[in-house]
Formats: C-alpha cells, structure tokens, sequence
C-alpha cells in the first residue's frame, strides 16, 4: 500500500515542496523507518505520530513495515512540521484516508492526544505551494492567519488530526479560513516613542529626520542620561509606512525566525530590533547548522539599535561591514549557502568614553587619556567610513526638563520624510535604489555631483582637504546632501545643504 502527501520545506527564506510517500508492507517484526535526511526532530515524528493516531480513535497499522520517504532525498528535512503529512500519508496508505489530496498540502507538528501545533516558517512554504499550483492547504490554526496571506490558496485551520480526517471523509467539513485585512498581533505597532515628548534635543531631532529620510546610518554620542536610547526609539515613529511588498518581506522572515506571534498575520509596522551588546557574531548576522536570520536580517525594513555600540565586541561589530554595503548577508555552510536581505537603517549610541562623561561641562571625566583613546578605537575607521551621520547629544538643562512645552510630533516628521522618500521613488523609478542612502556611484555622480552648486562644490573640496575624507566618506557626504536637499524639496543641492551635511561628518575625539 503506497500514498503520497505533499507537504513544504524552508531553505533560507523560501519554500521547497516536499513529497512524503509511504509504503506500509506487511513484515514479522513490525518497524517505522524515516529517509530522505531527516534530523533529530523529524526522526522523532515517528512516535509522535503513533500516539496521536492511536489516541485519535484512529487505526495504527501493526504487524506492518512502514517506510516513509521525504523527496527530494538531498535536501535535508529539520523541524516537526512533517508530523501531519506523515500521518495523514500513513492513513491514506491504510485505506483511513480515501479523499483525493493531490492539490493539497499539510503542515504541523502532533500532540500526543492528536492536537496539531503551530510551526515555523509557513508563509514562505505558502507561498510556494501556491506557485506550485496547489489549491489547499491545511495548517494549524495559529499559522491560519499568515498563511492566508497567500490569496491564492484556500487556508483550512486544522485544529487536531481528528477533525482532518472527518474533513477529508467528508464527515465534518473544516470552516475556511477567511481574512478581515486587518493584521492582529503586529509585535512593533504603538511601540514608538513620540518626539512630542522627548524634551529638547532638537539638533538631534533634525539628524534624525534627515537619516530616516534618506535611509542613513547614524551614531550618537553623549554622557549617560542624555537621552540618546529615547530618540533611537523614536525612529521607527518618523519612518513612512511599509508598503504591501515590504510588509510580506518582513512578515516571512519573522514566520521562518519563529517570531510571529501566535494568530499573528502581516506585520506593518516597521521592525526595530536592539540586540545587547554581549550578542554573538552568528545571533547578529545569523548563522547555525540550518541557517537562521540574525538580528540585522529581522531588522530589515526597520531599524537596527545598537546601545552601547562601544560595548559590543569589536569582531562583532566588523561583521556588518558587508550588510551595511550590499544590504544582504550570504552565510556559507559545507552544503548551501544562503542570502538574507539586510537593508536596515543603523542607529548607535555611545558614550565618549568609559566613565561616559567625556566632554560634559557638569561633571569632570575621570579617565586618563590613553583610556578614552583606547576605547574609542573600539569602532574601526573602515565601519566609521560606513556612518553617515555623527551627532552629539548633550545633557538637557534643567529648565528645558521642567518645561511644560511640548515639541513637534512625530507625525509631522514623518510627513517631511514621506514627502522626501516620495521624491527618491520617483528618481530611482526602474532600479533597485530605493534610498539615497543606498546609492550607487554611478547614481552619486549623476543624480548628486551633477546638480551641485558652484558654492556647495567648493565648500565640499575644503572639506575633503581639511577634514582628510576616504573615498566612500566623500560619497556619503554627498548622498546625505542630497537627502537635506530632497527634505528641502529643492532639486538642487547648495552650499547650505552641503554645509550641513558636512558637519554630520564629525569623528568620536
């Protein structure tokens, strides 16, 4: 007796269908063997798939041989989302099961009573078994609603293996799962501290206008208590909403990490993501035996705050070199290599030096020199020249705290931004450019250097002379000019744009 049930695998962030077939041939000594590279987990289905057909009331095959193979054999097979397939496979091979499934898939790992538990992962395999022309698919109920999010498929919610089966007998049909729109459980809505209530800084406030404008990286730096981890905060509040193509960007690699919460569907709110500075180099870019996203890849989209930057490990922190150049990271392993997407936005904070008071005109600074000059020699020149904007955030006075005067609100300052991210659409029309921080050289020399004043030309060469600029930290001061200007609405760029952006410019000494 043979049956054949289809059923998805995770490879990076995509989808690969997967045939489980069974074979139940009768045998003296009754055993249930798993091929096709299975690992721990799925080898572990066995028994988890016995108990919950026998605790289903269902029929288990004894006296038999059952051999379950997952194709295509080369891929390798991790997680307990094959616990349905096998089991709906093995009672169609024992004549349980008699309804045709051809154009169907199943996903979800088994209770013990038969119950069906959510898994991971299962908008990308969606999405796949929609463009592999499949028409159904039954997952358990907590993933009905990111797996509806593929209108192409028809999303059953699978409460427990008995019910699947009175469905597919047509005993008791499953309700289909139908979507509202709405988007329930979105983990970063409402997170956003509002500028309205972030009292002074308004220096700040402007770069940070600016880098949300044009997608640029920046640093802040300052003695502790300044607020520089309330204005980082503030940024995904300022950034223009994700589009519907960003949205199924971020909410599929959040489904593969795991991170979805339970019934939750499309994320729309920008990630924001700060990881603690003891984090590892495989937690930050991902990694593992089965590659998974890191921590710059679940921040895709959004942002990326890193507190204490000078806190982190320095080996760690030389790992985003590359993302913050490609806005992807490649992670090689013996048998696959795989791309995450990382186009993230980088906000770091930092104190001048280790007692944190470097500089401040309250409290004297208690480290000696070489100290401060070691610790600032934490961030390398290579991953300075990869900032684009530096900003200092002094102690806010005494009578700006008391104050009972609120700032501008960050809706407002979204408006600015969206307006100037509207102007880059329109500019990059046809590429992959979205941000003036993402540009090319090529874009640099025709959409920036072509539109300089004479002013703002001469302006930027004293500036490289003085200021010993590399290359790439010539580039990103015109890609920032360019985003003051686009926030400005002019097309061109000036010197009072370039005078701007050149300031930003400024190192940790």
């Amino acid at each position: 007796m043979l049956a054949r049930v289809l059923s998805c695998a995770v490879v990076g962030l995509d989808g690969e269908l997967v045939e489980v077939e069974i074979d139940i041939t009768r045998a003296q000594l009754p055993a249930m063997t798993v091929v096709g590279l299975p690992d721990t987990a799925v080898q572990e289905s066995r028994e988890r798939v016995r108990a919950a057909i026998r605790n289903s009331g269902l029929g288990w095959p004894a006296n038999n041989r059952l051999t379950v193979n997952l194709a295509p054999a080369d891929l390798r097979k991790e997680g307990p989302a094959y616990d349905l397939p096998i089991a709906v496979g093995i009672l169609a091979a024992s004549g349980q099961v008699t309804a045709d499934i051809d154009d169907a898939a199943f996903l979800g790992e088994l209770a013990l009573t038969g119950g069906v538990r959510p898994v991971r992962g299962v908008l990308p395999m969606a999405m796949t078994a929609a463009a592999r022309g499949l028409r159904r698919l039954f997952v358990p109920a907590d993933n009905a609603a990111e797996a509806a999010l593929v209108e192409e498929l028809e999303v059953y919610p699978v409460p427990s293996l008995t019910a699947l089966v009175g469905h597919l007998n047509g005993a008791v049909p499953l309700p289909r799962f139908i979507t509202n729109g709405s988007s329930p459980e979105d983990p970063f809505a409402g997170l956003a501290t509002d500028f309205a209530d972030i009292v002074g800084q308004e220096h700040v406030k402007r770069a940070l206008e600016v880098a949300a404008a044009g997608g640029h990286n920046l640093v802040m730096k300052g003695p502790p208590g300044s607020g520089k981890t309330l204005l980082a905060r503030a940024v995904p509040g300022i950034l223009p909403p994700l589009t519907s193509a960003e949205a199924m960007e971020v909410t599929r690699i959040y489904s593969v990490a795991g991170l979805l919460p339970p019934g939750g569907g499309l994320i729309s709110s920008r990630p924001f993501r700060s990881p603690h500075h003891t984090i590892s180099n495989a937690g930050l870019v991902g990694g593992g035996s089965v590659p998974r996203p890191g921590e710059i890849t679940l921040a895709h989209r959004g942002v990326l705050f890193l507190d204490e930057l000078l806190e982190f490990d320095p080996h760690v922190l030389e790992m985003l070199r590359q993302p913050l150049e490609d806005k992807t990271v490649t992670i090689s392993r013996a048998k696959q290599a795989v791309t995450f997407p990382a186009s993230f936005m980088l906000c770091g904070a930092l104190n001048p030096c280790p007692c944190g008071y470097l500089g401040d005109p309250e409290r004297p600074c208690s480290c000696p020199p070489a100290v401060v000059s070691r610790y600032q020699r934490r961030l390398s020149g290579p991953l300075m020249d990869r900032i684009d904007l530096f900003v200092d955030v002094p102690r806010v006075p005494i009578e700006k705290l008391t104050a009972a005067t609120r700032g501008e609100p960050s809706a407002a300052v979204r408006q600015r931004v969206a307006a100037a991210r509207e102007r880059q659409a329109a500019r990059f029309a046809g590429t992959r450019t979205a941000t003036n921080g993402e540009m090319s050289p090529a874009q640099v020399r025709d959409f920036v250097q072509a539109r300089l004043e004479p002013a703002a030309a001469e302006l930027l060469k004293r500036a490289v002379e003085r200021l010993n600029l590399s290359a790439r930290a010539f580039h990103r001061v015109l890609k920032v000019a360019r985003t003051i200007a686009d926030l400005a609405g002019d097309d061109g760029i000036g010197a009072a744009h370039m005078a701007e952006s050149i300031q930003y410019r400024a190192r940790l000494d």
